[in-house]
């Protein structure tokens, strides 16, 4: 897996755990956590995709 694909990764756990803390504690601001763990989701998936069709297990460039 990608580097890049790693790391949004990472902002879509993070923005998960975000969101279920904001409407834990009430705040309708969990609306935009749960827009960016959506975006970053899908950065995901299309840098995994990328790099399979590329046939590289490495840092995707350019």
């Amino acid at each position: 897996m990608p580097r890049i694909a790693l790391y949004t990764l990472v902002v879509c756990l993070l923005s998960l755990a975000a969101a279920v803390v904001s409407f834990v504690q009430g705040s309708w601001l969990g609306v935009v956590w749960v827009l960016l763990a959506g975006l970053s989701s899908n950065m995901t998936w299309y840098y995994v995709k990328r790099a399979r069709a590329a046939g590289q297990d490495g840092p995707v460039t350019g």
